[in-house]
This record gives structure tokens, sequence and C-alpha cells, in this order.
């Protein structure tokens, strides 16, 4: 197998998207557009890889920042396709082997019809390979023409007579060329047509006319050459990906009630037995266990849920971790570095912030736990809230295995309760409580006796 170069065409600006942002940021399933097409190209281990930029380039590295082997070659101005494609030209200088060449637009691209259109360019001998299609409605594609069963070239919708427009045979825009002669034939093509732009579909009738064989290879499901051009095809394109991840969940064993209203993100997994209500949302790199129960309006965000959990009605969980057995909701808030141990229980209106509630403890109503280690078996009444900021740092609250915190307390961190210690509601606690001690902070209370009656007859009754 000769080498492999991975060119990707993303600097188009996208104009009917409507957008500020390029239009290979634009998400799906989770993901920008252009993070699925390096996805698809991965597995075939190209020995490099560019990305032409133009519209907001300085965005699109940024966003891709983290990924090594990647190479981008700007385009300035924007020409057309073929111009897009020489601009990698200096990356490949000295270079031997094939170019992949994809859009960055195209997420449902597979790698196994990248392979088999590699397959058939080397065993045919091409110089040229194009991915098409034969769609029911082709508008808006560049129509494939042949002559006596060989492609004779490619004609843009725009540019198409009543004749051509009718042929069903479209170009997808995905290419394997032999690396040689393909920039001296780009240089060959002229921007004669209605936009004035150096196309590269006029690409195989300057290979016609040098003699150099082109080959293609019909996709066998359509939608994976897709592209996406507007918001509507994006949600088109984001439709066909939902239902395709729940079928393969559904199929490992994850019962989903209605999978039109449930988003599982790419590099999500759910464990088998797990059940998801409607209107559940998981992302990022979120990890579900075995046996779990995940009721409607819930959002987890890279988070790791263990087994036989229950998430009630709108929660919301982010960059935490849920243990084993743990009862959260309904309308919890877990915020980034949050723990919740085995069989603990997190309830109605509690929001907790990089705070470890240890295995069996409660916090069942109304409470904020910010900046907090909770030992086992505590119980955290309603209304509690760990006061972790002076106005100029965060500080940390210590409660102990075993502790008792009585309804409407607060506790002024830094503070440490210790083991088995009880806390009386209504308390401000602003020093240590010993293990085993009770603690109580509130003023004495008063009654008046008869203080009403002389309130509402006024001044000198």
């Amino acid at each position: 197998m000769p080498d492999l170069h991975v060119v990707i065409m993303a600097a188009g600006k996208g104009t009917r998207m409507k957008s500020a942002y390029p239009k290979v940021l634009h998400r799906v399933g989770g993901l920008p557009l252009i993070e699925y097409v390096l996805r698809t190209a991965e597995p075939l281990n190209a020995s490099s890889t560019v990305l032409v930029v133009g519209h907001m380039a300085d965005d699109v590295s940024a966003a891709l920042v983290g990924r090594t082997n990647l190479q981008f070659a700007p385009q300035e101005p924007q020409l057309g396709t073929a111009h897009a494609v020489l601009q990698a030209e200096p990356f490949l200088v000295g270079k031997s082997g094939l170019v992949v060449l994809l859009s960055g637009d195209v997420p449902l691209l597979s790698t196994e019809t990248l392979r088999r259109m590699i397959a058939v360019h080397v065993e045919t001998g091409a110089a040229a390979t194009l991915l098409t299609a034969v769609l029911d409605d082709p508008f808006g594609y560049g129509r494939v023409i042949r002559s006596e069963g060989k492609v004779e070239r490619v004609v843009e919708e725009r540019d198409a007579t009543p004749e051509e427009k009718r042929i069903p045979e479209i170009n997808a825009g995905i290419y394997i060329f032999d690396l040689e002669p393909l920039f001296p034939s780009l240089k060959a093509i002229a921007a004669a047509n209605a936009q004035g732009e150096y196309y590269l579909t006029d690409l195989p009738q300057v290979y016609r006319q040098r003699g150099l064989p082109v080959q293609t290879l019909q996709v066998e499901n359509p939608r994976e050459i897709l592209g996406i051009n507007s918001r509507a095809q994006l949600t088109e394109v984001g439709a066909i990906m939902r239902q395709a991840r729940n079928e393969e969940l559904m199929a490992a064993g994850v019962t989903m009630e209605d999978p039109a209203s449930t988003y599982v993100g790419p590099d999500v997994t759910v464990g088998p037995d797990t059940i998801l209500h409607p209107n559940v949302h998981l992302e990022g790199r979120t990890r579900v266990g075995s046996g779990c129960e995940i009721h409607a309006d819930v959002r987890i965000v890279d988070s790791t849920i263990g087994d036989r959990v229950t998430i009630l009605n709108f929660c919301l969980i982010r960059q935490s971790t849920v243990a084993a057995g743990a009862i959260i909701g309904p309308f919890a808030h877990l915020r980034p570095e949050s723990d919740v141990g085995e069989d603990a229980h997190v309830g109605n209106f509690v929001e907790l912030k990089k705070t470890r509630l240890g295995r069996g403890s409660k916090a069942n109503h109304l409470t904020y736990l910010g900046d907090a280690t909770i030992g086992a078996k505590v119980n955290v009444g309603a209304g509690t809230i760990t006061c972790n900021y002076d106005g100029r740092a965060k500080h940390r609250t210590v409660i102990e295995d075993g502790a008792f915190i009585g309804s409407d307390t607060q506790l002024i961190a830094p503070v440490t309760i210790g083991r088995d210690a009880y806390i009386g509601a209504g308390s401000s606690i602003t020093e240590d409580v010993p293990p085993g001690a009770l603690a109580v902070a509130r003023g004495r209370q008063v009654n008046k006796e008869g203080w009403v009656g002389k309130k509402k007859k006024g001044p000198g009754a």
C-alpha cells in the first residue's frame, strides 16, 4: 500500500449558514463538523494530514490545537476548490503516494467507504478516483458526465444544461489522487465558469486530456455524502446521527422510552439495562453504568455515573462522579468536581460544587454544599449552606462520618464538624465542633407576652 496523505478542505465561509462562525465549527451531535471528518480519516494512519483553512482560520486552528500530526494550509483569497487543494502543495513536496481529499462539511462519511475507494484506486491503477452516488433528486450537486461508461467530466449544477441536470449520478466531492500528477494538473485548470472560480471538478477532464485514468466508486448509502450548507441540513444530519446512535445503544441493551427525544453524544457510553426517559441529554465523555434509571429532562456532561444509580427529573450534572446506588434529584445540580458516594442521596434543589458526599450520606432538600468534604452516613438538613467564600478566597468545610447537621445551618468555612457531632437547627457555626459534641449557635428565644395587642393599639395605649 502506498503512503497516504489526507487533505481536508475547510476554508469556506458557509454563507447560507448565516453565521459569524466558520461552517466547520458548527456542532452536530455535540461535536464540530470537522471533528467527524478527522475521526473518519484517523484509522487510515496517513503519513500527513493537511487542513486547508480560510475563513476565520485562527478560530479553526484554535479549536483543533490539541491534535498532533495536523498541518494548516491557509487559503487567502479563496478562489475555488481547485485553488484550495493547491494550498496543500508546499506540505507535500518531495512526498509520494496517494492523496485522500475530503470535505470538512461532510460528517457522515465512513472510514470503510474510504478504504473501499483506496482499494479500487490501487487495483485499477487509476490516477484519480471519485466517489459518486445516484440520487432521486440530484439538485445542487455536480453531475458526472460519462462517455462509453468512462468519466468524461463533472459539471456543476449552475453550469449544467437542462439535459445534464437530469443525470442522477452526482459527484460526492470525495477523491483519491496519485500525488505525482495532482498539482501539475491542478495548475492547468482555468476559471471558465459562472463563478469565476477554479473548480476541482474540472480535474477529471484535464486528466482525460492527459491520458490519465479516472475511476469511480458508487457509495452504497447516499446518506454518507450529505454535505452541510445550511442550518436545515445541519439539523437533518443531526437527526440521522441521533437515530443511528440510539439504535446502536438499544441493540446493546439500553432502554429508551422515546428515542426521538433522547440525545446521546458520540463519545458517551451507557451500560445495559439502563433506562433513559424522554428528553435525556448525555454529552461529552459521560460514562453511565448498568441498571441505571435516568428520568426525563436530565442533562449529564463529562461525568461518570456508577451502576444502579437513579437520577430523577430536571437534574444537571457536569464533570462529576456519582457512585453506585446513589439517588440524585429531582432538581439537583452537581457542578464540576463533585463526587457523590455509594448509596448517597442528593435531593430537591440541592447544589454541590467541588464537594465529596460520602457513602450513605444524605442532603435531601434546599441545600448548597460547596468546597466541602463530607464523610459517610452524614445527614445534612434542609437549608444548610457551606459558606465557602469570604470575599477574597474559597475555604473548605469538613464534616466527618456520622455527623448530623440540623436544618437551616450555616457552616462558615474553614470549619470542621467532628465525627458523630450534632449541629442544632438554625445555627451559624464559625468554630470547629469536636467529635460527639452538640453545637448550638443561635440567639436565645424571647417571648414578650401581650406585645401584639399593644402594637395594634398604637402609641400611648
